[in-house]
């Protein structure tokens, strides 16, 4: 079992361990703000279990029908739990407002409290987690729970704010409105989530940074070649994908050639973990002057 699908499972049930402390701190207090902190933590559980399928799918190996791989599956998995995220938020503001006509004080506050904010505890560990091995495998369903999980804490911690403030000032109305403040966090999480993954399904070009680098590479490496230009690249979930042209001299053997290209991708690989290569190789005729010169 891979590093990243033993982490997805740990996220599905550590997901199920603060949606019960979270349901409990709910019905220790009656707080709407309480009761929409544990409506995101079933996203949460929802969102763990599509990443776990997600990353099941990107796992497989290319095949007649997919030659590229299925790597782009987990990146609509992010893009589901930015919908759930945003459906959310929806029915927290419905509550919030059901919450501002019929305000009551609440019960048992500081107990219910101090359940939610064990519940946050485990959150803020495991979304550290997420997010630094979702970076580090290039998972971007991890990535994308772990920063579920940040706005989860993020929103637990002001709902504990605002909930103290309504018993020590007795506003009531304050706990309808921290409910409402949690949504709208959560509907701009949602959204960030979403256009972060339509950027990886349009195929977005590496960034900058790490394209000078590529071209750095390139250009170090292609010794023997005259130019390489039409440099394309994409990133796909886990996988990159780096193609371009490689002008060489026309009396080269095929062999030699070869060889060439073998050099360029084995350093391109280094460079970039997961990358797949694609070498188009030109004779001299063919040079463009433009592009990268090698060195």
């Amino acid at each position: 079992m891979s590093h990243t699908l033993k982490l997805a499972i740990g996220t599905i049930l550590l997901s199920l361990v603060v949606l019960g402390l979270k349901l409990v701190a709910w019905q220790m207090t009656g707080s709407v703000a309480l009761m929409s902190d544990a409506l995101e933590s079933f996203v949460n559980v929802a969102t763990a279990i599509a990443a776990l399928v997600a990353i099941r799918v990107a796992a497989r190996p290319a095949d007649a029908n997919h030659p590229y791989g299925h790597h782009k599956a987990e990146l609509f998995s992010a893009i589901l739990e930015g919908v759930m995220i945003i459906l959310a938020a929806i029915l927290i503001l419905r509550d919030a407002w059901h919450g501002f006509q019929t305000a009551h004080p609440l019960m048992a506050p500081l107990q219910g409290l101090l359940v939610n904010g064990a519940a946050s505890v485990l959150n803020t560990l495991w979304c550290w987690v997420l997010i630094h091995q979702g970076r580090r495998h290039r998972s971007p369903a991890l990535v994308a729970d772990g920063k579920h999980l940040l706005l989860d804490v993020v929103s637990s911690v002001c709902v504990t704010f605002g909930v103290l403030i309504a018993i020590v000032t007795g506003w009531s109305w304050l706990d309808p409105a921290m409910a409402a403040l949690v949504a709208l966090n959560i509907l701009w999480g949602g959204w960030k989530v979403m256009q972060h993954s339509m950027s990886g399904l349009l195929d977005e070009s590496l960034d900058d940074a790490t394209l000078a680098k590529v071209r750095g590479v390139i250009a170090t490496e292609a010794s023997g070649a005259f130019e390489a230009h039409d440099l394309r690249t994409r990133a796909a979930g886990s996988a990159t994908f780096i193609e371009f042209h490689l002008v060489v001299p026309g009396a080269i053997t095929v062999t030699d050639a070869h060889a060439m290209c073998d050099r360029i991708e084995a350093a391109l690989k280094k460079l970039v973990k997961g990358c797949v290569v694609t070498i188009h190789v030109e004779p001299e005729d063919k040079a463009k002057h433009s592009g990268i010169i090698v060195l």
